[in-house]
């Protein structure tokens, strides 16, 4: 019993489902025909060898069998299938695909209601917010909300005013300003916070994501979706020779206490196509769940997106039912 449900658990880590399956085969194999051959006679090792052999044949026939689909309302029945034939569920499955497509990233979280919603989310998110609520532009939300910024992305661990006085200088008055850094000290926050009430900039502050190796790649996405450039000291880009033609750009930024959303950005589709290849490249050759779930994480921010599926459910069995 031991090995057959973890046989059932490991199906289920890594495919989602085909529990039934994997359960009906292990009893075969374990008891009906296994114990049976080992008891005539044959060498456990060479039936398992076998067994390998015949699992490697079946699974290239399967492989061959099966048929692709992007259409709704096939998605929609695997999906139904899938949620215990909740038709609810499978129909906003296949909407959430439809939205954030093959490289998307699907998550499910408990609602708080009994409803079951989707939420899609629109650009790339990343889970830092301002350095100031000064920045706020929608005070009922909590929102800084700039339309048609420029972007600056710059990796020092705590940039000054002087080292960012010659770049502000640079950019016409009116301009909507994006920084993302690792921090900003507190004189150059308070410059410009100051900056704010006098309209000589409209300026939202943020804090790079991720950390160490991660937010250095991190950064980099952002920048390659943005046709900007990330200013690192190690790439012999300094904060006090930033230019103009070294900030990105994107249709609109939101930021709150806790998210930052960049909508539309202006990076050029070979440069971002370049990107997801090579972020493609790494998940292959990753050995780990949690690095292959950041690598993929990045992979639907740049290439495709990112749904949270909203589960509602009356009783907590019912929810661990609906979320498995």
């Amino acid at each position: 019993p031991r090995l057959v449900k973890e046989v059932a658990s490991k199906t289920s880590d890594v495919a989602g489902d085909g529990t039934t399956t994997a359960t009906i085969l292990a009893q075969a194999i374990c008891t009906v025909e296994g114990q049976k051959n080992v008891a005539a006679g044959l060498n456990p090792m060479a039936l398992k060898r076998g067994i390998d052999k015949a699992v490697d044949a079946l699974v290239s026939d399967l492989e061959s069998m099966a048929k692709a689909t992007d259409d709704h309302k096939e998605i929609a029945q695997v999906g139904t299938i899938s949620a215990n034939n909740d038709q609810t569920i499978g129909n906003i499955i296949a909407e959430a695909m439809g939205n954030v497509g093959k490289e998307g990233v699907i998550t499910v979280e408990e609602a708080k209601g009994l409803e079951t919603t989707l939420e899609v989310v629109e650009g790339m998110q990343f889970d830092r917010g301002y350095i100031s609520p000064y920045f706020v532009t929608i005070t009922e939300k909590m929102d800084a909300h700039l339309d048609d910024p420029i972007i600056l992305i710059g990796e020092k661990k705590s940039a000054n005013m002087k080292d960012m006085l010659p770049i502000l200088e640079a950019i016409d008055p009116g301009t909507a300003l994006v920084i993302i850094a690792e921090d900003i000290d507190g004189d150059a926050l308070s410059t410009l916070v100051d900056k704010l009430p006098r309209g000589t900039l409209k300026i939202a502050a943020v804090k790079a994501p991720g950390f160490g190796d991660r937010r250095k790649e991190m950064l980099e996405d952002i920048a390659i979706l943005t046709g900007g450039t990330v200013i690192r000291e190690e790439k012999g880009f300094k904060l006090e020779q930033a230019t103009i033609e070294m900030l990105g750009s994107a249709e609109k930024v939101t930021v709150n206490k806790e998210n930052t959303v960049i909508v539309n950005g202006v990076g050029k589709k070979e440069a971002i196509d370049a990107r997801v290849a090579q972020i493609r490249k790494q998940m292959e050759s990753t050995t780990t769940d949690y690095d292959k779930e950041k690598l993929h994480e990045r992979l639907a921010k740049l290439a495709g997106g990112v749904a949270v599926l909203y589960v509602g459910a009356a009783t907590e069995v019912e929810m661990k039912e609906k979320k498995a």
